[in-house]
């Protein structure tokens, strides 16, 4: 190692950044984020650099004077010219001062790491200057695994430090802190309860330990399919599940965000398959809850849209379970996107209705009639065996027959498959084409256009 990673404290020091461009304004945007007192020294500033000076936030000198590096914990050379960063980096070297210069390696002693922030818990990666793309990459890998959050929580912790000495015993504080951070208040914190947080820590302060985590069970959203299309908060739950009931849809390369030890069960089934009936998925997520396990049921798109989440919560909540919706994207999004179009789009289509076409045995067909409203977008899900029925339905019910219609399959994945044409021809297309599920049909109702040359009245 040829340096040394070391994290320096900045409120009282002074950061001076040499030069006024594009280079300069990176480095002050990264200060900021610092207690440093901020002087930046060119004859002329970028319009950023202007409007932070105006501010008050950095302070604007034109000229390089040895008063400048006084109590200078670094200095940024970013002239932009490389003979001019160099001389420009001697003589900062010569004030005594560490130098960073911009895209120049070999001219700096300390190097700009990319940066993780969650202050107070902040995460550095460096690689000497020598891979910075590297740096970034595996910034975002590690975005990924810490939730916006997490620096309050972390702050909330350090404000009850005191209070855990006095209270409990030594041989017993590790292991409060690795439930704190692990367990139900840290859960709490991240779906947004943070007085929920901070008393179930009290709670367990007053007790003189930690407190005892049952089970706990995360609807999450997968997204339609893709790895890449799951959320943040998605990635940490698998992260941090004990065991995960998937879909059959779900990509498996999305499983390999989760820990490696963490227990994958398969519970996907095919549309009229009785593999896995709802009961029988409902009784194993509770059996691992009441074991003490944590839950992730991933399904498909979002826990809430046509993905029968709302009868596993309540399944949940009979049992005395704790659990949370973790969203995801939908379908429609992903099959919107898919096509380079919108689900909305000011002044043609501010209605968007998500709609099935199926219904429960015994159930009567959905009332598709009734979506029939100019400027409204339709996404009905599992629609594909029901297509002539419901072109049938549109058409009786007044809709145009040149109303457009996209019909997607496996929306937001590389095997994703699209087919325009419109509501008269929605049957046949389906039938010539073979489409087959998972399909989204986007079926559009537009406003009328108003009239050439038409005035608006006041």
């Amino acid at each position: 190692m040829k340096t040394f990673p070391m994290f320096l404290k900045m409120a009282g020091r002074r950061v001076v950044i040499l030069g006024g461009g594009e280079q300069a304004v990176q480095k002050t945007r990264l200060i900021l984020k610092t207690e440093a007192e901020i002087v930046v020294v060119a004859p002329e500033l970028a319009p950023e650099l202007v409007a932070l000076a105006g501010r008050g936030r950095i302070r604007h000198e034109t000229a390089i004077t040895p008063a400048l590096f006084e109590n200078a914990a670094l200095a940024f050379v970013a002239s932009g010219d490389r003979a001019e960063d160099a001389r420009l980096a001697r003589l900062v070297r010569r004030a005594g001062v560490l130098t960073n210069v911009v895209d120049a390696p070999d001219l700096c002693d300390a190097f700009t790491p990319s940066i993780v922030d969650r202050d107070p818990l902040v995460v550095a990666i460096g690689t000497e200057g020598a891979a910075p793309v590297l740096a970034r990459q595996i910034k975002t890998a590690v975005e990924t695994m810490l939730e916006p959050r997490l620096g309050d929580f972390a702050a909330l912790a350090g404000r009850m430090r005191d209070e855990v000495a006095a209270r409990i015993a030594p041989d017993r504080r590790r292991a409060f802190w690795a439930w704190a951070f692990a367990g139900a208040p840290r859960r709490a914190h991240t779906r947004g309860a943070e007085r929920a947080a901070a008393r179930i820590l009290k709670d367990a302060i007053a007790a003189g330990g930690a407190g005892e985590d049952g089970g706990f069970v995360s609807l999450v959203g997968a997204g339609p399919g893709a790895r890449d299309l799951i959320t943040l908060r998605g990635v940490q739950r698998l992260q941090e599940a004990d065991v995960i009931f998937y879909d059959r849809l779900v990509d498996p390369d999305l499983l390999e965000l989760a820990r490696r030890d963490a227990e994958r069960v398969h519970v996907g089934k095919a549309p009229g398959a009785t593999v896995w009936p709802q009961e029988r998925i409902n009784g194993v997520i509770l059996a691992a809850a009441r074991a003490g396990k944590r839950v992730v049921r991933l399904k498909c798109g979002d826990p809430g849209i046509f993905a029968r989440g709302a009868e596993e919560a309540a399944a949940c909540d009979a049992a005395g379970i704790p659990w949370e919706i973790v969203p995801g994207v939908t379908a429609a999004a992903a099959a919107a996107a898919e096509i380079g179009g919108f689900l909305t789009e000011r002044g043609r289509y501010d209605s968007l209705i998500l709609t099935t076409g199926q219904s429960c045995p015994g159930d009567p067909a959905p009332d598709w009639g009734s979506l029939v409203r100019p400027g409204t977008t339709v996404a009905l899900y599992m629609g594909i065996g029901a297509s002539a029925e419901i072109r049938s339905a549109l058409l009786a019910a007044g809709a145009p027959a040149a109303s457009p219609v996209d019909v997607v399959t496996r929306a937001g994945t590389a095997e994703a498959e699209r087919w325009h044409c419109t509501l008269d021809t929605l049957h046949a297309t389906v039938r010539e084409q073979a489409v087959h599920n998972p399909a989204i049909m986007l079926i559009r109702f537009p406003k009328p256009r108003a009239a050439s040359g038409a005035r608006a009245v006041a």
